[in-house]
Formats: C-alpha cells, structure tokens, sequence
C-alpha cells in the first residue's frame, strides 16, 4: 500500500507516553508494514536497520513489544493487518458489483472491460512483487492485548505512600512521565502483565526500595528520590538488589 488513513486524535490517545524516538521509530515501523505488506523481521537490529534506526533498537523494542506481536514470520501488527485486508475487501467488492450491473445489461459486452478494469484497479503498480502480498503472511495471530498506559498518578501515589521516608513526589512534569511510563513498559509488557498485575509488581518494588538502609538513608546523610529510583540504570541495579548490601 501507497496510503493509508492516518487519524491523528486515534494515533495521540495511544501514543502520548511515547519518548520523541518512540514515537519516530512508531511511525517509521508503521510505514514499513503498510508500504511493504509483510512481518517485520524478528531480529530487532535488522528492523532498526530497515527503519534507519541503528543506534535505537532499545526504543525500536519498547515498541514492539507494545504495539506489535512476534509470529513465526516476525512482528506483526493487528492493526496494519486489518487495514490491509479491508483495502482487498473493498476491491473484491467493487469488482463484484460491477460484474452485476453489466450481467443485467442488453449491451454489456460493449463497456464490460473497460468498467471491470476501474472496479478491480489495484493501487499499486504492476512492479509491485507479488510475493510481498501473499495471503499467508497477512493473517493475524490471535488476538494481542496491548500493554496498559502507565497509570502515572497510581504508580506515584504508591510511591508516597509506601516510602514516606523519601522525599515526597510533589511535581508529577513530562520528563517524569516519560521515565515513569519507560520503567512501566519495561515491566508490564515483559511480563505481559495487566494494569493490576502491573501496580501489584511496583507495590512490591518500593517495599523492596523500603529494605535498603543505604535508599532510605540509614547509612549516609543521603536518600534516594523518585528520579533516582526510576532512572534506567538505577532501577535495574535496585531490582538486582544492588542496594541490600549493608
């Protein structure tokens, strides 16, 4: 395909917590599909090269593990499936219809052609390979539940509450969200957890934050704050209990 519908509210509400690079390699992943009509490969690094993303294959990842779902021929999204198969749908409809209005024709034979050949007209030109449109790989796999947003104000209430010894989270701005939202997609959509699921694991999580003298404190004139405990580096070395060595 060489166009497809793009709607923009649709597009924002499903994609506002994405990074700037999340989002660019979204669209460009998104293209792809549409443009070429086949899984995108399983190897992320070569799919990084495919988008001109080489040096971003962890945000490449974040997303499809979000908006994608890995079958035998790659990753593949639903929702360019769909659209695909309604462009084949219409044609296939078109065609028919036509084939009935000049079947009840006395003359029929005169413009049959000509207006079987505009109802059946494929969007793509002839040099299209026709390997690229093989039914097979436009077939869904079951159906994918997509990662839940962050719950932002949740996951931060949670934080408060749980460790009341830390510096309280006041200001919940954008570079907040986005980090908050990153360490949620790492979590959630690797575990292909639910919303619940997701809140229960982070319940856990600052209890474990709780555990550590050196977090809370209790060995230095120093505490650990929100930024601190959801930057990338961070949050993976308290998971790893890097922190629970007093």
């Amino acid at each position: 395909m060489f166009y497809y519908q793009f709607n923009i509210g649709d597009y924002q509400s499903h994609t506002a917590h994405l990074s700037e690079m999340e989002d660019l390699a979204y669209r460009r992943l998104l293209d792809w599909c549409y443009l070429h009509e086949k899984p995108l490969p399983q190897n992320i690094d070569e799919v990084a090269r495919l988008i001109r993303m080489r040096t971003h294959s962890d945000c490449i990842a974040v997303v499809l593990r979000e908006f994608f779902n890995l079958v035998d021929d790659g990753w593949v999204s639903s929702r360019v499936v769909s659209e695909i198969q309604k462009v084949g749908e219409k044609s296939e409809k078109a065609s028919a219809s036509a084939k009935a209005r000049w079947s009840k024709s006395k003359d029929a034979n005169a413009m049959q052609t000509h207006s079987e050949g505009n109802a059946t007209q494929d969007p793509r030109p002839e040099i299209q390979d026709p390997r690229l449109i093989e039914p097979t790989v436009l077939v869904p796999s079951p159906k994918v539940e997509r990662t839940p947003a962050a719950p932002i104000s949740e996951i931060v209430e949670l934080f408060n509450a749980k460790l009341p010894q830390l510096p309280r989270c006041e200001v919940v701005n954008d570079a907040r969200k986005r980090t908050i939202s990153a360490r949620w997609r790492e979590v959630v959509a690797e575990q292909k957890f639910t919303k619940d699921q997701g809140l229960e694991w982070f319940a856990d999580f600052f209890d474990h934050v709780r555990g550590s003298k050196f977090l809370t404190g209790k060995v230095k004139d120093w505490k650990a704050d929100i930024d601190f405990i959801f930057t990338p580096t961070k949050f993976a070395r308290i998971v790893e209990g890097a922190y629970h060595k007093e």
